[in-house]
């Protein structure tokens, strides 16, 4: 099965500083066909205006992945970590039994990331935070993990769950492959570009949601910059 969640169709917030698209039922958006994707519960599409950003929140349980997209947050916690991530780099932080933290775009540009959020494989686990620059060219023609729980992906920033953030950067006309089983969810965001898979078109983001499956193939349409969530 894939199925296609257009841009124009998801859940939206503008709140001035922060425009967000929420690909699953988030705050004062609900759809009850889209609450989660397996394990994955949250994926929103925020654009943070310069010099502002997410004052201090308390999150507990939960998976935390930022990815990216254009210029860079910067992350404070409660557990005292410090740190600045910057496009095409990830950040995680695992909430486990509880954690405060603020995300600030002091740039003078605007931020654009995608916040994802995966239910861990229990509650409990120790609060943490990590960040890690990728070599951008690791991704030309291939996906890079960036994040897992999964026991081969000893060079991902660690996450509590059985599951994998991954991205790849793919040129017009190119195919990439992805091996799976048929009882995962996978979650895919063309971050840029145009992208079909199977008969399925879709759009700079633009979800598409994917089970059912052993092996997906991406071809670009355009060049494309691809993030993907493997969740159980």
């Amino acid at each position: 099965m894939i199925e296609l969640r257009p841009f124009a169709s998801l859940g939206a917030a503008n709140h001035g500083w922060l425009d967000a698209r929420h690909h699953f039922s988030f705050a004062n958006y609900h759809d009850p066909a889209r609450v989660h994707w397996g394990a994955l519960r949250v994926w929103n599409d925020d654009r943070i205006a310069a010099k502002s950003g997410f004052p201090p929140h308390p999150h507990q349980d939960m998976e935390i992945i930022t990815y990216v997209r254009q210029g860079a947050i910067t992350h404070q916690d409660s557990l005292g970590n410090q740190g600045r991530t910057e496009a095409g780099d990830v950040q995680v932080m695992s909430a486990g039994t509880g954690i405060r933290h603020a995300e600030y775009n002091l740039e003078d540009e605007e931020c654009r990331l995608f916040q994802i959020w995966i239910m861990p494989d229990r509650g409990g686990h120790a609060p943490s935070w990590g960040t890690r620059p990728f070599p951008k060219d690791s991704r030309d023609g291939r996906f890079e993990v960036l994040a897992s729980g999964l026991p081969d992906d000893a060079d991902a920033l660690k996450i509590n769950t059985c599951g994998r953030v991954a991205a790849a950067f793919v040129k017009a006309g190119e195919t990439v492959r992805y091996d799976t089983t048929p009882d995962r969810h996978l979650y895919l965001v063309p971050a840029t570009g145009r992208v079909r898979i199977g008969a399925v078109e879709a759009a700079a983001r633009d979800g598409v949601a994917i089970t059912g499956e052993s092996l997906i193939e991406v071809t670009a349409l355009e060049d494309a910059e691809l993030v993907l969530v493997d969740a159980a």
